[in-house]
Order: C-alpha cells, then sequence, then structure tokens
C-alpha cells in the first residue's frame, strides 16, 4: 500500500512541536511503516520541493523536531524489534530495532525477554533461545525521558545519569542502516568503513560512493552533543550518531546489551558546603576503574530548597524523604556490584570518601532495595517537574516565558572553576537559578527562572557569556541535549562560522537540495 501523505491541519497540529515547547508549521504528514514507505515519501517531498522534517517521540528539548515547513515524516509505526544476534567473539547478545520504538518498551521487553519474532531469521530465532536461556541483560543507554524513541536517541547521540560508567548512545551502537535524501540505502557496520585523514569515501548498499570532506576542527576532549562528530581516520558510522537527522533518515539500529550487574544500589549525602560536596566528588572519580560509581548526580541549595518548600506548602513529592534544613547541597550515587559482601565493603569505602568530605553519615540515605532506590530516582525527577511547574504558573502572565537551561561541560580540572563562575555570575545578577545534574562529567544543568521578558533577555546574555568562558577553557556548548534549532549561535561559539560551513558542505554530500531536518545544528545558509 503505497506511503500516505496527510493534509488536515487537525491531523497536523499535534506534531508541530516538541519538549522545547516551540512551535513550527508544515504542509503535510505521514507515518511510514516500513522503509519502502519512506523512500516513496522521500521522493514525492523532493518531487514537490519540499522539505522533510523527521520525528520520533518528540521528546528533544531543542525543537530538533519542530517542522519549518514542508512535510513532517513521523516514525512512530516503525516500533519493532526486528531481529537478535548473538557476538561470540565478545559474548554479547545484539538487538535490531526500529527507529521508532521507545526506549521503555525496548527495556520491557529484554527484561522479561518477551519478543514479537514475526519476521525473524532462523537465525536471529535461535539467538533469541540462547538468550531466554542466559541471564538477566540490559540495554546500558542511560537518559532521563524513557519514552524517547531509539531513533531520537541515536540522532541525537542520547546520554543521562549512567552514561558517567556506560558511555553515551555511541558507545552502545553496533550497526545502522539508512535511506538517504535521493532514496538510496546505506548500511553500516562498527569496523568496517573509516574515513582517511579527514577524507569520506562511503560505499551504499548499491556499489555507488559518496566523497567528501570532513569538518577540520577538533572536537573538545569532554562529554560533547555539538555539531557532527569528526576526527581523523575515524569510524565513519560515528558521523550519522549525533548528526540530528541532518544526513539521513535511521530505519534499523543494531545495538549491542550487556549483562544485568548482580546488584544495584544508590546513595544521597548530604553537605553543609558545597565545597564538601566537590571534595566528595573529587574523591569518587579518584576511585580505581572496577569501583567507580555508575552515576555521580549534583543538587545545589535552590535544589533543596525548592523541594523542602513543595514538600511543606505544597504537600507534594511525599514519597521522598524530609530534608534536613542544615542540607546545602546534595550528591547522589549509584553502585553495581557482583556479590554482597562487594556491595557491603564498597558501602564502607564509600563511607570513608563521605566522612573525609565533611558529610554525614548519620544523614545519608542509603537505597538497597529496587524500592528504595526508586525513592532517589523520584528525588532527581522531581526537581525538572517542580520547575515546569512553576514557569507554568509564570506564563499566565508572561505568555512568551520558558525556563533557560544550561547544557555546557568542561574538563575535570576545570570543575572547581565553572562552579564558582555560575555562582558568582548569578549572584551578581540577581536571577533565579537552580544547579543540578551530571556533575561526574562536570557537566551541569543551570535552570534559570525568569519572572518577567528582561529577566529572560538577561539570562539569555548570561548563558552567551558562559558559552565564551566555557569555550575558551576548553569545554562545550551542548554536552547532551545537542544543538537542533535553538542553539546555533552557541555552536557558533564554540567552532566558528568556517567550521559551520564546512558542515554544510558535508551535508550537500549526502542531501544536497537540503531536503532533511533544515535548521537542525546549523542554518542551511550562513
Amino acid at each position: 500500500m503505497p506511503a500516505q501523505i496527510l493534509n488536515d491541519p487537525q491531523i497536523i497540529q499535534p506534531y508541530l512541536s516538541d519538549e522545547s515547547k516551540v512551535t513550527g508549521q508544515a504542509e503535510s504528514i505521514s507515518f511510514a511503516e516500513n522503509e519502502a514507505e519512506i523512500r516513496e515519501i522521500l521522493l514525492a517531498v523532493s518531487q514537490a520541493h519540499q522539505t522533510l522534517t523527521v520525528q520520533g517521540a518528540r521528546t528533544g528539548i531543542t525543537g530538533g523536531a519542530v517542522p519549518k515547513g514542508g512535510h513532517i515524516l513521523n516514525l512512530s509505526k516503525l516500533n519493532r524489534i526486528t531481529g537478535m544476534g548473538w557476538d561470540a567473539k565478545r559474548k554479547r547478545f545484539l538487538l535490531s530495532v526500529q527507529p521508532g520504538m521507545q526506549l521503555n518498551q525496548l527495556n520491557k521487553a529484554i527484561a522479561e525477554k518477551s519478543f514479537d519474532t514475526t519476521g525473524w531469521s532462523a537465525q536471529a530465532q535461535s539467538a533469541l533461545r540462547r538468550f531466554q536461556q542466559n541471564g538477566a541483560w540490559f540495554l546500558p543507554a542511560d537518559i532521563t525521558e524513557t519514552t524517547a524513541s531509539i531513533g531520537g536517541m541515536v540522532s541525537t547521540n542520547a546520554s543521562g545519569a549512567k552514561s558517567y560508567r556506560y558511555g553515551s548512545m555511541r558507545q552502545h551502537v553496533l550497526g545502522l542502516r539508512l535511506l538517504l535524501a535521493n532514496g538510496k540505502s546505506l548500511t553500516l557496520r562498527r569496523g568496517e568503513q573509516f574515513a582517511q585523514g579527514r577524507k569520506v569515501a562511503l560505499r551504499l548498499d548499491d556499489g555507488s560512493q559518496i566523497a567528501g570532506q570532513l569538518p577540520a576542527y577538533q572536537m573538545p576532549q569532554v562529554k560533547n552533543a555539538s555539531g557532527y562528530y569528526v576526527h581523523e581516520n575515524m569510524d565513519l558510522i560515528d558521523l550519522f550518531i549525533g548528526s540530528e537527522g541532518t544526513l539521513g533518515i535511521v530505519t534499523e539500529v543494531t545495538l549491542a546489551l550487556a549483562p544485568q550487574p548482580g546488584f544495584t544500589w544508590g546513595m544521597m549525602a548530604f553537605f553543609t558546603s558545597e565545597q564538601n560536596a566537590l571534595a566528595y566528588v573529587h574523591a569518587l572519580r579518584a576511585l580505581p576503574q572496577a569501583e567507580q560509581p555508575a552515576a555521580i548526580e549534583f543538587f545545589d541549595q535552590a535544589c533543596l530548597a525548592l523541594i523542602r518548600s513543595e514538600q511543606e506548602q505544597l504537600h507534594t513529592h511525599q514519597n521522598i524523604p524530609a530534608l534536613s534544613p542544615a542540607a546545602q547541597s546534595a550528591i547522589y550515587t549509584e553502585f553495581t556490584t557482583e556479590s554482597l559482601t562487594d556491595r557491603d565493603e564498597a558501602i564502607n569505602r564509600v563511607a570513608d570518601l563521605l566522612n573525609a568530605a565533611g558529610g554525614d553519615e548519620q544523614a545519608t540515605w542509603l537505597a538497597l532495595s529496587h524500592q528504595d532506590l526508586e525513592k532517589l530516582v523520584a528525588f532527581r525527577h522531581a526537581i525538572p517537574e517542580s520547575i515546569n511547574r512553576i514557569i507554568a504558573e509564570r506564563k499566565r502572565q508572561h505568555p512568551n516565558l520558558t525556563k533557560l537551561g544550561s547544557d555546557m561541560a568542561v574538563p575535570d580540572d576545570k570543575l572547581d572553576w565553572v562552579m564558582k563562575l555560575y555562582e558568582d555570575t548569578l549572584t551578581q545578577t540577581g536571577l533565579e537559578a537552580l544547579k543540578f545534574g551530571h556533575i561526574g562529567d562536570n557537566h551541569l544543568h543551570v535552570n534559570i527562572l525568569p519572572r518577567n521578558e528582561a529577566e529572560y533577555t538577561q539570562g539569555k546574555q548570561l548563558f552567551e557569556l558562559w558559552a565564551r568562558e566555557i569555550v575558551a577553557a576548553s569545554g562545550t556548548v551542548s554536552a547532551e541535549h545537542g544543538i537542533g534549532k535553538l542553539k546555533h549561535a552557541l555552536l557558533a561559539e564554540l567552532y566558528g562560522a568556517q567550521a559551520l560551513n564546512e558542515m554544510r558542505a558535508l551535508k550537500r554530500c549526502f542531501d544536497s537540495q537540503g531536503l532533511l531536518n533544515p535548521g537542525n545544528m546549523f542554518p542551511l545558509e550562513a
């Protein structure tokens, strides 16, 4: 059955925005169910001289899924697990997944070992039988928003709290299948096609070749989701991971699973000063690799005050224990061990670090059960939920108001410096703000909560100042959420105008008409 292109504004309307809360516009939409339909849609859009915005679950916060006219290709109906494999050399299972599948659906299928095997090959069925007889496995890719689609996670090289140990989405992708703007297919497997220096000569499935030049910039050596991932002699599968849908449409992803750890436990430690919390972070990061946490997360005084206030005044967050008034900052850590003995030794080891850094062992929350661990995770999620509630209230008076959230990261030796930069400049401006997030990777989300349009403008100016300072300190402007359509100026600050031109030239090698996701990462024209 041919792909259906729909023009009804009422059908299109719900798909004009994503979690950035920005609204775009489009002339048509389609919900492809297979690769052949995507190819038909590409041809139709190209012949109509339109552009095409690809969508997954629309959970991104930088406007990447917001259309700027043209056609919306929504991939939510490509949501199957299409096969399984066994990697005998690395002794791990592989899953082939369509891009529209949501992470929570995938995690549930893996945990329950229950799959719709319609259309699976005999080899995939054999791998499944082995999988069902071989303990618990999981996908280590970790992001906060578990309703995100797998395709979206590839597009943005998604990451989260436990990326401190497990890395971003890139580390878990072993294969990609894509359709390019001209409808040709490209199948990539890790370790098969490499750049020669910065030159690209990529073999497509029909035997033809795409040649081009990678941009010359050097990526910052920190957690980074800004611009194309490029370096000399790189594996070319990595060019497409984090490319924000600008080079091709992902139609299938091959992911590597890992054995589930024997025990997972967490700890929320409270400190009377931010300096003590930072000392604890440094001590945790100095542990031998085998003893490192899976996650190290930070919450500042404003975060704790917000939770206290809402518990007392709004009677929300009642699943979270009451917070001591003496606590000025908190560090959440999550650990895994293979035995109870290892776990108990690790708890004692971390308690020693905690006490040495000035923490209070008696005031620390220890979560050994899954139920208790969920309470600590709920604390992490409560912060952005409360921020969104505050902004929603303020929008009643100022409809155009939104929060401002930073996504910058710095090298290890600049963590204390950047914390002071944030604190000093926020104090100078008097803006209301909260700091929280992935401190293990020197990657904090500073959320500014403007009270009016003037404060919003002031907050944006402060972000620009931070970007200049952080880039000068060898950091990045986006460590997790990507550039999308909202952070072009920050990407230009990081790499400069020449680099943006080189990115545009690379995109033209794969998409000569500028058909795919125009405005993502950089404006199509300088």
